[in-house]
């Protein structure tokens, strides 16, 4: 059966409610989990890089938030990086970005 949260999810894409709107749909604490686990399996799991390129807050920089977060979100073709738009809000994604260019830590 569906959490709560899932069927927010489902409503939001449905619906095309704007990022904005959107933010609070994911926890701060499951997209850190997420970033780490789900992206570290292929960037490391200190960012540094493995089969996907190092995620690094030095190789970030300049780089514009958005433009990064649209990566994340419709993932790079050719590639292994795979598509997260439809789990992720924008909203989500740029959060993810800010944290990445902070640089997450051990």
């Amino acid at each position: 059966m569906p959490s709560a949260l899932d069927l927010l999810r489902a409503a939001v894409v449905a619906s095309g409610v704007t990022a904005a709107a959107a933010a609070d749909a994911q926890e701060p604490a499951w997209l850190a989990n997420l970033l780490r686990q789900d992206c570290g399996s292929c960037h490391g799991l200190t960012m540094r890089g493995g089969l996907g390129a190092p995620l690094l807050p030095e190789r970030l920089a300049g780089k514009p938030d958005e433009a990064l977060a649209g990566l994340i979100l419709d993932g790079l073709p050719g590639t292994a990086m795979p598509p997260w738009r439809g789990i992720l809000s924008e909203a989500d994604a740029l959060w993810m970005v800010r944290q990445l260019k902070q640089g997450i830590g051990p």
